[in-house]
């Protein structure tokens, strides 16, 4: 049987835009964010967002922080679902054509 969702496992998906899903997952991690960048985001905005299968799901998310300034987060959610979300890191000085890559 195959299945029917053609994700490779460790390989990230096509881009796609972000939900309110997304947006709470991020909201989850801001504190943590603005921690390791020693910043404050007035602005804290998901915009698009890609997933890698592992052992749980990584999300990679563009976040817009200020009018043209992106940082991009890594989130790890594992098996047992949203109770188990794990900040991941975060890349700043990013543009909005910055693609979104594995880090």
């Amino acid at each position: 049987r195959k299945q029917s969702s053609r994700m490779v496992p460790g390989g990230l998906s096509k881009a796609k835009p972000a939900t309110p899903e997304i947006q709470e997952m991020a909201n989850k991690v801001k504190a943590q964010v603005e921690e390791q960048t020693n910043q404050t985001y007035e602005e804290y905005k998901a915009v698009e967002y890609k997933t890698q299968v592992v052992a749980g799901i990584n999300y990679f998310i563009k976040m817009c922080v200020a009018g043209d300034q992106y940082i991009h987060l890594k989130i790890f959610i594992g098996l047992s679902g949203q109770n188990d979300l794990v900040f991941g890191g975060c890349q700043t000085n990013k543009t909005k054509d910055d693609e979104l890559t594995y880090f």
